[in-house]
């Protein structure tokens, strides 16, 4: 009996492991950029970040739709996170030009990226454990691990359909990098992707855009990437305004209800 216990307790439906396995695809791929950065295989090598964006923006959908979220998993995603879009991001860019523009300082800026990736993900998991305003959940602070890796390319991905020598400058990508870093390891607000509800009506076009955009991708991949960075980019002001101003609502709501405490407190000591 004792025999049979233990040996359930060993295996685990295939469905609890779905999730670790695409975090686990997600750090191979960020890895594999690498690998093809070595080999001078640049296209290649933003593929396969991009690619870990995706695994890692499914993994934890998945791990709440089939109820498979674990500390494990959770402590895996944030390594995959780290080396996918901290570490794999700045050697990229490192070999593609801040070696041979920059040298030593080019290193520097590199490990200035990575380190600021690790702080932002180290700030995100403590986080977790906050109690916070509803309203919070649709904000990051600062910006995502995976839009800041995939932003921070963004020269990079210019100059695939772009014969302009100034992006592929180490100064211009070095100040790019240090830029994407400080937004990072900041505290400003940016919108949560993750929290985006879309009202029915609006289902059947959004539906349309979505094909239309994989029609453009399939054509025009570089091009669109820049227009989703741009996009994503300019969304920021927004999100910082709206940030504040619901900072204020949530000062002003606790400010009235201390109010009421102490009207409450006042007449029960004039009774």
């Amino acid at each position: 009996m004792a025999f049979s216990r233990r040996r359930k307790l060993r295996e685990l439906p295939i469905n609890s492991l779905i999730p670790n396995m695409l975090t686990t695809l997600a750090l191979c791929a960020g890895l594999t950029a690498v690998r093809f950065a070595l080999e001078e295989r640049w296209e290649m090598a933003v593929a396969a970040i991009l690619a870990a964006g995706v695994l890692d923006g499914l993994d934890g959908r998945m791990a709440r739709l089939l109820k498979g979220s674990t500390k494990f998993g959770a402590e895996l995603d944030s390594l995959s996170d780290f080396v996918s879009f901290g570490v794999a991001p700045a050697l990229v860019l490192y070999l593609w030009t801040l070696d041979s523009g920059l040298g030593s300082f080019g290193w520097i800026i590199a490990l200035v990226y990575t380190v600021s990736c690790g702080l932002r993900l180290a700030r995100f998991n403590t986080m977790l454990e906050e109690d916070v305003p509803a309203w919070e959940s649709r904000y990051f602070t600062g910006i995502a691990a995976p839009g800041g890796a995939s932003i921070s390319l963004l020269f990079m991905v210019v100059s695939f359909y772009s014969d302009l020598e100034i992006f592929t400058s180490g100064i211009l990508n070095a100040g790019w990098l240090l830029f994407m870093a400080f937004l990072m390891a900041s505290r400003i607000p940016t919108f949560s992707i993750k929290r985006v509800r879309i009202p029915r009506k609006f289902i059947m076009p959004v539906l349309i855009l979505v094909g239309g955009l994989a029609a453009v991708m399939a054509s025009y991949p570089w091009e669109l990437l820049t227009g989703v960075a741009i996009v994503y980019l300019s969304t920021i002001p927004f999100a910082v305004a709206t940030h504040k101003r619901l900072e204020r609502e949530e000062a002003r709501k606790a400010q009235m209800a201390s109010d009421d405490v102490v009207d409450i407190n006042k007449s029960e000591q004039e009774k």
